[in-house]
């Protein structure tokens, strides 16, 4: 039986209107057809003139590194910022929008570095200058391929006339930002822990650092107890109570056994309760034995104890006004001839029972709480004949130094070294507990897993070192009775977030932040310009500055790097006196000084800005360092 059935077209039944659209948009083909009529037909430029007149309304750019193509971030935060200048311009405003890019600091420096890597070429062996003008011209290269890439999103903005933090013009007045805080007395050299990367070779700030899993070395270190500084609790004489005290350790806890050699002190708090402990049982026959009395937090008594295999039995309470009393021996003492100083007891606030055993071993020249409480006591402990100098026991390469004695360049075999240039973990932390053990100084060892802070261009470990470097005071009156820190706090208040939460996440980081650290040690960017006298005084003449910034604005900072630029600057001030620094500003100082050179010198845009449009990371980095700027 044959089949009859009519086929039916049933496109042809419906009432469609007949077009020449294609079938499929072809956006691949289409979008870049878009972009290139716009810029055929000059839109930018028709876009300011239209509005000529009007009432602008500026969104700043924060600056990208001109460091590589474009990612996914990159591409939502220039559609979110094209949106608002678009709308802005459609309601009536002058909305320019002028592109710009952070070109200096060191992760443009880490690439060229790594093309040298390549080629067996040392950058130590290449001058200055021509190392710099390899990093202009890589930063050069990829502002050019940013630019074509963020235009193919359909960008509108100023892409021919962006503003470049290495432009000539833009170094000169970044200088001038920074001799601002130089002639109002904000910047000084000192002598501070900071974060430093072994592997870059250079001082990090809070925006560079950020935190992976990492395994650390863990000790109980032993420190005798030396001395009774003065009679406590009304006592006229050395009681039985005390002569124990005298027959005793302190036990710290620390994840940096490195950090042992730079130890000036021991803090405790007064809010802890504090017992004297004597080793009843050890089940090693090595380390803690029994008769060996301890001073532990209650709380933490017992951990400490399992760490160690021992019983530990309590004799009594030791009140914080007795541990204030106490002088403890350092428990290298002795060794290679070093070590034989006083280790003074110090109350502490940063002090807790929540981990470790209630008290802190404290290397001023390896953290900011331990600087900060050995700084604060700095009377107390002259006074007491303990001199507060703070030594430099790792240099910047993560060898121990001079001021480690037995782990320095004394060692048999070459210093110890904590981090390789690999990012690897060294022999410091194993010389140190090695001779602790040989000194039966060592109370319990083990390792931890915790949150540690890595560079986030080279994701290597950091390390806390005290080195000279120059800041900037948060809290220096400035001659109203305000300070940097109160200025930016008004700020804050002042002005609008959205979402609001980022106003109370700002705050709370600039109520709590450090002196800003401005010297990074590199080669790539805009020098802190100043000169020095051996004490750190900084020279303040309008004329020798004037020179500075006339010279950058023609040369750029290339300028400052010259043969005869020592002279050339100084004029007629002694040049023997005055000493030239070398150090590269921090890129945050770069980036905070936009508003500078690009919304105050552009007769395009307008000062103060109307909206900063970032992610949420710029709290801690262009936010904060564009308010602590401005």
């Amino acid at each position: 039986m044959t089949d009859t059935t009519e086929t039916i077209d049933y496109s042809k039944t419906l009432y469609l209107p007949q077009t020449d659209f294609p079938m499929r948009a072809g956006l691949p083909e289409k979008e870049p057809l878009l972009v290139k009529r716009w810029q055929d037909m000059d839109l930018y430029r028709k876009l300011r003139e239209s509005a000529a007149g009007r009432t602008k309304y500026v969104l700043h750019d924060g600056p990208p590194y001109a460091n590589g193509n474009i990612h996914i971030g990159h591409a939502l935060n220039k559609i979110l910022k094209d949106v608002i200048t678009r709308s802005f311009q459609m309601r009536g405003y002058d909305s320019n929008y002028v592109p710009g890019w952070d070109c200096h600091g060191l992760p443009i420096e880490w690439k060229i570095e790594e093309q040298y890597r390549a080629k067996g070429k040392n950058k130590d062996e290449v001058p200055v200058n021509e190392f710099r003008k390899e990093c202009r011209e890589f930063a050069a290269g990829w502002i050019a391929v940013q630019g074509a890439e963020f235009q193919r999103l359909g960008v509108i903005g100023d892409f021919e006339n962006p503003y470049t933090t290495m432009a000539f013009h833009a170094e000169s007045r970044i200088a001038g930002e920074l001799l601002k805080f130089a002639m109002s007395g904000q910047l000084y050299r000192g002598s501070k822990p900071v974060m430093w990367s072994v592997v870059e070779r250079t001082a990090l700030a809070e925006a560079e650092i950020e935190y992976h899993d990492y395994e650390s070395d863990t000790i109980w270190a032993k420190f005798p107890v030396a001395s009774l500084a003065r009679p406590v609790d009304g006592e006229t004489k050395l009681t039985e109570g005390a002569l124990d005290l005298l027959q005793a350790h302190v036990v710290i806890w620390t994840t940096t056994p490195w950090t042992i050699p730079g130890n000036r002190a021991v803090n405790y708090s007064p809010r802890i309760n504090y017992g004297l402990y004597e080793v009843t049982a050890a089940e090693n026959a090595f380390g803690p034995q029994p008769g060996e009395k301890l001073i532990f937090a209650d709380a933490l008594a017992e951990d400490s104890s399992v760490k160690a295999k021992v019983t530990l039995n309590r004799l009594r309470s030791v009140s914080a006004q007795k541990l204030g009393s106490l002088t403890l021996s350092h428990p290298l003492k002795g060794f290679c001839g070093g070590y034989d100083f006083a280790v003074p007891m110090l109350a502490g606030d940063h002090v807790t029972d929540d981990a470790g055993t209630g008290f802190v071993h404290t290397a001023p020249g390896h953290g900011r709480e331990d600087f900060d409480a050995w700084m604060d006591a700095a009377v107390d402990l002259r006074a007491r004949g303990i001199d507060p100098a703070i030594p430099f026991t790792v240099d910047d390469g993560g060898f121990f130094t001079k001021d480690a004695p037995g782990f320095g360049p004394d060692r048999e075999g070459g210093p110890a070294r904590v981090i390789d240039d690999n990012g690897k973990k060294g022999n410091a932390n194993q010389a140190v507990i090695d001779e602790l053990i040989k000194r039966n100084a060592l109370f319990a060892r083990g390792r931890l897993k915790h949150s540690y802070p890595h560079s986030w261009r080279s994701k290597k470990p950091i390390i806390f070192r005290n080195t000279p470097q120059w800041f900037v005071y948060m809290d220096k009156d400035l001659g109203d009775g305000s300070t940097l820190r109160s200025r930016a706090l008004k700020a804050i208040d002042d002005t609008r977030f959205v979402p609001a939460a980022g106003q109370n996440r700002i705050r709370a980081m600039i109520e709590e932040r450090p002196d800003w650290v401005l010297s990074r040690q590199r080669a790539w960017g805009v020098p802190i310009a100043v000169f020095a006298d051996a004490d750190g005084n900084v020279l303040k003449d309008e004329a020798v500055n004037q020179r500075i910034m006339d010279a950058f604005e023609q040369e750029g900072a290339d300028a400052w790097f010259a043969a005869d630029a020592k002279e050339r600057f100084l004029g007629n001030h002694d040049a023997s006196k005055w000493k030239q620094v070398m150090d590269i500003l921090d890129v945050w100082f770069d980036s905070g000084s936009t508003h500078a050179f690009t919304l105050e010198d552009r007769p395009d845009l307008k000062w103060p800005a109307d909206v900063y449009l970032e992610g949420s990371d710029q709290h801690r980095g262009w936010f904060h360092s564009s308010l602590l700027e401005s």
